[in-house]
């Protein structure tokens, strides 16, 4: 079946001669990148593992950053933000523990499944919650460039424990 056009914006060259032949995506389209070929050299912040798996530099990326977090057990990272970006943080392994807030005055745990939300600039801090056992998250930012703004805060001894609250739990989720 022969297509004369395309219903997407983006403009590719097409053989000339050729009625079948298929826009300039083979090498501009679906991009796999096999989980031992991530980018370790991305901005780091003290006491975390992070790896670029999805972003600018790699695959052309304008709008996310994807990779991969990795904290040693009982080991937590400094306070920090990333600047205007929004964060999606998803535990694959472990017991997340996170705090937020001016003074890390907020916490709350994600385990194995779960999504956690981080809003553009809220300072916080990943920590792992298992003294044995390995935190794996796999982590998407709202931006193909990574920002880490690493920040001197003296946290509070005893964060507030935080619920999560939304619609499908309105009275606080664990």
């Amino acid at each position: 079946m022969a297509h004369d056009h395309h219903p997407h914006d983006h403009s590719h060259d097409h053989e000339q001669g050729h009625e079948d032949v298929a826009p300039a995506w083979k090498h501009d389209g679906v991009r796999v990148i096999p989980g031992n070929q991530l980018d370790g050299n991305v901005p780091s912040t003290p006491g975390m593992d992070r790896k670029a798996a999805i972003n600018f530099a790699r695959v052309g990326a304008q709008k996310l950053w994807a990779g991969t977090v990795t904290i040693h057990p009982d080991a937590k990272t400094g306070a920090h933000h990333h600047g205007p970006l929004e964060s999606v943080i998803y535990v694959v392994k472990g017991r997340a523990r996170m705090r937020w807030g001016e003074h890390l005055e907020f916490t709350a745990e994600a385990g194995p499944g779960d999504f956690i939300y981080v809003p553009p600039y809220v300072p916080h801090q990943e920590i792992n919650a298992s003294p044995t056992e390995v935190l794996e998250c796999v982590l998407c930012r709202s931006d193909g460039q990574a920002v880490a703004v690493n920040l001197d805060i003296e946290p509070v001894e005893k964060p507030q424990t935080v619920l999560w609250v939304d619609p499908t739990h309105p009275t606080g989720g664990v």
